[in-house]
């Protein structure tokens, strides 16, 4: 794992919604983050999203499983989302594997999530879950 890499997964693992002013050191004003659900320009919305974020989930933490730098400045995070909603899954731990493309140079500048939105979000509501869940399994 590349040096960068590996400290900027190890400061992402720490926030919480009582340190979010980390993200500055962790990304460029002008960031760019977009995943399945979301696109995000700015450090000050970025930061903003984050704390929306921690203020409607628990129990958020980020474990990563590996990483690879494919060019100086360039490279990927992989991981998994641990947290509770108290409107999904009626409140038990829900856990989603994903990936990071990140971009960097001295920070972070573009940063793009990959993961199963279902799994995340749509498979938890209740109705809506069961459809997804029994769809994906006749897709099987």
């Amino acid at each position: 794992m590349s040096v960068y890499l590996q400290q900027f997964a190890e400061r992402f693992a720490q926030l919480n919604a009582g340190n979010l002013d980390t993200l500055a050191s962790l990304y460029s004003e002008d960031i760019v983050f977009r995943d399945p659900l979301h696109y995000i320009h700015g450090l000050a919305a970025l930061q903003a999203y984050f704390a929306q974020l921690y203020a409607n989930a628990h129990n958020i933490r980020y474990s990563f499983s590996g990483a690879d730098e494919v060019a100086p400045g360039q490279g990927y995070l992989r991981w998994t989302l641990h947290f509770r909603h108290p409107r999904l899954g009626g409140g038990q731990p829900i856990e989603v594997q994903g990936c990071s493309h990140l971009q960097w140079r001295q920070r972070v500048y573009a940063h793009r999530d990959y993961f199963d939105a279902g799994a995340l979000l749509y498979e938890h509501i209740p109705l809506m879950g069961s459809a997804i869940r029994w769809l994906k399994g006749r897709l099987a």
